[in-house]
């Protein structure tokens, strides 16, 4: 190390740790996806695309609070050989659909979708930050990650259960090729094979000293971008950089304790911001985005990660979460609530919206008799209304009766989280004149 001071040591170790959260997460997800052949989460090899033809369930694990309204399409790029040409079919346009594109630090770096690029089709370019290289006439868009891999994560709408031939048939058309082979001509050099190093569990993470070994690994892919230039000397004062050696055995044991010590206070000032969340000063909408959009705020990335890592920017989905009742009394199932949606006052949005539960505190889909997860717009005519035409969800463990079953949300018996969902909200959403309506205990 370059500096044996235990506090400056300390205040390093807090920052890296905040900076690094999501980096050393995703590793985590994407490790599962595209390495580790023996995962149950396995999707695919990099470059190529593995199209999930169902909804997530309790049964998926990997990621926390799943989408379950949009059947995913999983794509690990690897663009350190040469860009990848993603071609998307011509979709009908009632039906909403997005490539979220997502850079190592977890920036939603753009989109390819309904909001952004329409329903008609064509083809893209994904290049890494260096790349040089002639743009083909036929390429609708060319897209720069700042970083040599990223993740695309493609949703496409499922109307029903008896919409999933179609979004099978949907997702059949999502091709991926090297721009070599898009183009018909021989493919370059292939950059050395990566030797990935095993991520840590999600336990691991949060104390892991062994944390920013994976950091280290994971920075090699990420050029160092110019407003992260001091930050990068910074860290490495405590030989944490690009491929650098951090070695926690080797370290005295006040070095040791410093840096456990910063990992805390890390999660104390996490703590603080989750405050924050709860009392609606912050919303998801604030902690993800694009790095011009989050200002290079480090710790909005790093809740964004534990709160869901992958969510949209705002102007692609917004999730108003509910984790208090009215009252600031956090949601348990051994209580009642009721969430009211007026007439007139559904939720805006251009796509669809939806609302649903996670328990705590693994913010995974909760198993129940329904096998019901959520409830969205698509369900409207199932719903049953009031006299006036208002909706009224039951959120609790136990059915509200058959009469009502149909806007029943099934909460465990224990302690949980509601997320809604607004997919391609209108400007009332996003310029924060809709407000979400209260959960209420009964």
């Amino acid at each position: 190390m370059q500096t044996n001071n235990p506090s400056e040591v300390r205040a390093i170790a807090k920052e890296a740790y905040i900076y690094g959260f999501p980096m050393v997460d995703s590793y985590r997800i994407q490790y599962a996806y595209f390495v580790d052949q023996q995962n149950p989460e396995y999707k695919a090899p990099w470059n190529h695309i593995r199209n999930i033809a169902r909804v997530f369930t309790p049964e998926d694990k990997a990621v926390q609070t799943p989408n379950s309204d949009t059947p995913y399409s999983m794509l690990g790029l690897d663009l350190r050989t040469e860009p990848m040409v993603l071609t998307v079919p011509q979709i009908e346009q009632e039906r909403y659909f997005s490539i979220q594109l997502i850079d190592l630090y977890t920036f939603n770096f753009d989109y390819i979708g309904s909001r952004t690029t329409g329903n008609e089709g064509g083809s893209f370019l994904i290049a890494a930050p260096n790349w040089q290289g002639e743009i083909p006439n036929n390429i609708k868009k060319v897209i720069r990650s700042e970083t040599e891999l990223a993740l695309a994560a493609y949703r496409t709408q499922l109307f029903n259960p008896d919409d999933l031939d179609q979004v099978k048939h949907i997702q059949a058309g999502y091709q991926v090729q090297p721009l070599s082979v898009f183009l018909g001509q021989s493919a370059p050099e292939t950059a050395p094979t990566i030797d990935f190093i095993k991520p840590l569990t999600p336990n691991e993470q949060r104390t892991s000293l062994d944390f920013f070994k994976i950091l280290n690994f994971v920075l090699q892919f990420c050029p160092t971008h110019p407003s992260e230039a001091e930050l990068r000397v910074r860290f490495a004062k405590m030989n944490v950089g690009a491929g650098m050696a951090f070695d926690a055995d080797s370290l005295s044991p006040d070095l040791k304790t410093a840096i456990e010590q910063g990992i805390a206070d890390a999660w104390a000032e996490f703590a603080n911001l989750k405050q924050r969340i709860d009392a609606k000063e912050v919303t998801s909408g604030d902690v993800f985005g694009t790095r011009e959009y989050l200002k290079n705020n480090y710790l909005y990335r790093m809740a964004a990660a534990i709160v869901g890592i992958y969510g949209n920017s705002k102007q692609e989905a917004m999730y108003p979460i509910y984790s208090v009742d009215s009252d600031g009394q956090l949601l348990d199932g051994a209580n009642r609530y009721t969430l009211y949606l007026a007439p007139g006052q559904l939720p805006p949005v251009n796509a669809f919206w939806s609302l649903t539960l996670y328990e705590l505190p693994s913010s995974l889909l909760v198993a129940n008799p329904l096998n019901r997860y959520l409830l969205n717009s698509r369900m409207m005519p199932q719903f049953k209304r009031d006299s006036q035409g208002g909706i009224t969800f039951y959120i609790q463990n136990e059915s509200p009766g058959a009469d009502q079953e149909a806007n029943w949300l099934p909460a465990p018996k224990g302690s949980f989280f509601c997320v809604m969902r607004l997919y391609w909200p209108q400007p009332e959403a996003l310029e924060g004149r809709w407000q979400q309506p209260p959960m209420q205990r009964v």
